[in-house]
């Protein structure tokens, strides 16, 4: 089992910054990767930024040269610094952990954080 708590979400301007967290705990050492995910009022979950266990990342494309993923190793915490927002970036932000069972990948999910941009 692995639990995550986010933080880090709110209200900010358009241009402004915000940098959500996400702790993990638990079987951490069964995560292979992680990443953030938002779901805007009437549309799907989509993939944000992830970074697996060895470092590597990849971003939408909606917010490359915006955003950066990053991960605290001692902290069992990963960041999303979030630049430049813009009002298309509202969304509710869920921070994922894809953990290996033994057998199989599972998805484990937070309980998501509100992003407001908007003037």
């Amino acid at each position: 089992q692995v639990q995550l708590v986010e933080s880090g979400g709110g209200l900010v301007q358009p241009g402004g910054s915000l940098r959500l967290s996400c702790a993990a705990s638990g079987s951490i050492f069964s995560i292979n990767a992680m990443g953030w995910y938002r779901q805007a009022p009437g549309k799907q979950r989509e993939l944000v930024a992830a970074i697996t266990s060895g470092g590597s990342t990849n971003y939408a494309d909606s917010v490359k040269g915006r955003f950066t993923i990053s991960r605290d190793n001692a902290k069992n915490t990963v960041y999303l610094q979030m630049n430049s927002l813009k009002p298309e970036d509202t969304a509710d932000y869920y921070c994922n952990a894809r953990a290996w069972t033994g057998s199989s990948n599972y998805d484990y999910w937070g309980q998501g954080t509100q992003v407001t941009v908007s003037s």
